[in-house]
């Protein structure tokens, strides 16, 4: 396989494996919400700051046993940093580094909420990590998500992930070997993935997916413009101040933009799109569809039905499945496979719909769902009843992120598919990476631990900008789910 990005560099032979590099330790950065020796901003967990709530080089032996009272020598937290950088979009990134110099990388990313996670981690999760030994993975997944008393929810494990990521980024450093070794090592050669075609009109969506088939991907996902409807979420050329709206539908602005929907125009339209599509293409390529939460789940039922003649690989969020009940009534009326899950955040969201086998694919992230450990022990879960993976894998998911899936997309059972939207060049230069594309696989690539590098001095050009998620409002005014 060929680099999709350029290699990282690699240590010298004096440094530990994943050592930090002189640049891995940020000093006086100018950007307030960087957690970095010698931050001005007072909610900043620094490296010997004055700030009782801050995180020190020393950590005290705590009473409640919260932190071991013996710190390791080596493998200790030293620091723990929150880095903010915005090259084509905002990234959240948590940097760990032991005493040893060993780095380890995390994404906590929450499109459109970024800064609660920021402080969420700087305040509450940064000073309970200084002094931990990194090497304690399914003791400090449980301490975060057990001492805090309030669980689950977006911005807590996105900030559990981020810990959890890096900590596994760290432990395959020290073994001098890819992460996805530690997870029991390869289970396939390659990981398929599907990309994002779409359009505006037929002629339109079939360059797209002429493009994507060029490009190497053997799956795709199919989205398009709905007549009567001026801005239909995943079609890239409609107009945007975000550039490539597929790319980034998550607009810089103060407020967010509001689109309009009419769900019966879609039910009537999408069906006659995928005809022609699979008359265009043939019966062998597989295609998806996202319907990104939209209907009730008889109308989800109804458009399940109308494409089954067309056999697709899934069709993704028919309906918001907070009501895990609700995909009863969908997997009652059609056979077309259903994917659901990239807004869950725990085993608790799937409890329901894997037990009763309601869908097909699990679609969370590594990164919303609390790393590796957690998503890892739901794919368990899942298997047990021939329910695959199809991990989110938007570019809202940093590479660290996405670097993190791959690992264990490679090493389950269970693998189904890859989301894989290619992030912009800025974000390439921020995150040097390993993995490849190849005749549309993915691999991680056999550098030790993610295979990730951050990049300070590039990511310093770059600050958080606000940016917002579009919503949707229907033709008489109601705010309806986007």
């Amino acid at each position: 396989m060929t680099p999709q990005h350029p290699e990282p560099t690699t240590d010298t032979p004096a440094r530990p494996t994943g050592a930090a590099e002189p640049r891995d330790m940020t000093t006086g950065a100018a950007d307030p919400r960087d957690v970095t020796t010698g931050a001005a901003d007072p909610r900043d967990a620094t490296v010997g700051a004055a700030d009782p709530r801050d995180a020190t080089t020393t950590a005290p032996a705590a009473a409640d046993g919260a932190r071991p009272a013996t710190r390791p020598s080596g493998s200790a937290i030293r620091s723990a940093e929150v880095l903010v950088s915005s090259p084509d979009r905002n990234f959240v990134t948590l940097r760990i580094t032991t005493e040893d110099g060993v780095v380890g990388l995390g994404d906590a990313t929450l499109n459109g909420r970024e800064l609660s996670v920021v402080s969420y981690l700087q305040d509450h999760v940064v000073p309970l990590l200084i002094g931990r030994d990194a090497h304690r993975i399914e003791d400090t997944w449980q301490f975060l998500y057990r001492s805090a008393y309030w669980r689950r929810g977006p911005v807590t494990m996105a900030a559990i992930a981020a810990v959890d990521v890096a900590l596994w980024d760290i432990k395959a450093r020290y073994a001098g070997m890819p992460l996805y070794q530690l997870l029991g090592g390869a289970s396939r050669t390659g990981i398929m993935a599907y990309g994002h075609a779409s359009g505006r009109d037929l002629p339109e969506l079939f360059d797209s997916i002429r493009r994507h088939r060029e490009l190497g991907f053997r799956s795709i996902r199919v989205q398009t413009s709905v007549p009567g409807i001026d801005a239909v979420y995943g079609v890239a050329a409609q107009p945007s101040s975000g550039g490539r709206y597929d790319y980034e539908p998550a607009q810089r602005a103060p407020l967010p933009a509001e689109e309009d929907w009419d769900t019966r125009a879609y039910l009537r339209h999408v069906p006659r799109v995928f005809e022609a599509v699979r008359n265009e293409f043939g019966p062998e390529l597989p295609l998806l569809h996202d319907g990104h939460h939209r209907m009730t789940p008889i109308q989800a039922a109804r458009l399940g039905k109308d494409l089954e003649p067309f056999d697709l690989f899934w069709l993704e969020d028919c309906t918001p499945a907070e009501n895990q009940e609700a995909l009863r009534l969908v997997r009652q009326h059609t056979t077309t496979p259903l994917a659901i899950g990239e807004v869950f955040n725990t085993v608790w969201d799937y409890q329901t719909i894997i037990r009763e086998q309601l869908i097909d694919y699990v679609r969370s992230a590594v990164t919303h769902t609390g790393g590796i450990t957690a998503l890892r022990r739901i794919l368990d879960f899942a298997a047990q009843y021939q329910i695959k993976s199809g991990i989110h894998g938007p570019t809202d998911i940093s590479p660290v992120g996405m670097a993190a899936a791959l690992h264990l997309d490679l090493a389950i059972h269970n693998f189904g598919i890859q989301e894989y939207m290619q992030h912009g060049r800025l974000t390439d230069e921020v995150f040097r990476q390993s993995f490849t594309f190849t005749d549309g696989f993915l691999h991680p690539g056999d550098e030790p631990g993610l295979g990730v590098v951050y990049d300070d001095d590039v990511a310093d050009r770059f600050p958080y900008q606000p940016a917002y998620l579009p919503f949707n409002r229907l033709k008489d005014g109601t705010v309806h789910d986007w």
